[in-house]
């Protein structure tokens, strides 16, 4: 009877080892910034990615100066790469090989965030939360491009040859690289999970065998 109870309890508690990593809060953030323009401006600002727990929406925290007032398009690119500058981060990041589209859209770039609204000032400072980028697992952003860019995004609903592919969204006039800043030890969820719940069933394995050896 001791056995079962000892053993329910070791099971449960390897389980909530596994279910609090999956809920473990994780933010990221990218610095970004653009070249010094003619008239002296220039694009920067941080942008801030939490997600609450593994799976969960991606909140994203926008706060850019600098900027030319409108629309500007706003997406993350498939390289973490400054070696030539914005230039060299690749195009959008787009694992499933879909056409651009809106962030509503079914059919879009995981990376494709739409557009910011810069006001009369050149300022940005808002929020917007996407349910496909993810901090986690096989697709994270972690590591990759982070861009803005000169022009509105049409979101690839218009004529432009490029609008299927970039949103015809024009020049690159600010980028960062997104990176952890979280104080973990460990990046939760990296496989789904099942690192953590894997580790915990050994440790539950690794009890039972001592019970069993002595007797209990």
């Amino acid at each position: 009877m001791l056995r079962t109870v000892l053993i329910s309890v070791a099971f449960c508690a390897a389980l909530s080892a596994a279910a609090n990593a999956r809920n473990t809060p994780m933010e990221a953030i990218a610095y970004v910034i653009g070249p010094v323009q003619p008239d002296g401006s220039q694009v920067s600002g941080n942008v801030t990615f939490t997600q609450n727990a593994c799976g969960e929406n991606v909140h994203v925290r926008i706060q850019l100066v600098g900027l030319k007032e409108g629309k500007h398009g706003f997406h993350v690119h498939e390289k973490g790469d400054l070696s030539n500058g914005c230039t060299s981060m690749g195009g959008h990041y787009n694992p499933d090989k879909m056409d651009h589209g809106a962030p509503e859209h079914e059919v879009r770039h995981v990376g494709d965030l739409g557009n910011v609204v810069a006001d009369k000032d050149g300022k940005v400072d808002t929020t917007i939360t996407d349910p496909v980028i993810s901090l986690t697992g096989k697709r994270t952003i972690i590591g990759r491009g982070l861009v803005l860019h000169e022009l509105e995004d049409d979101l690839g609903q218009g004529n432009h040859t490029d609008s299927k592919k970039t949103g015809n969204a024009g020049g690159r006039v600010a980028c960062g690289v997104i990176g952890v800043n979280s104080e973990v030890d460990e990046w939760p969820c990296r496989d789904g999970g099942a690192g953590v719940l894997k580790q915990s069933m050994s440790v539950l394995a690794l009890i039972i065998a001592v019970f069993i050896a002595r007797g209990i």
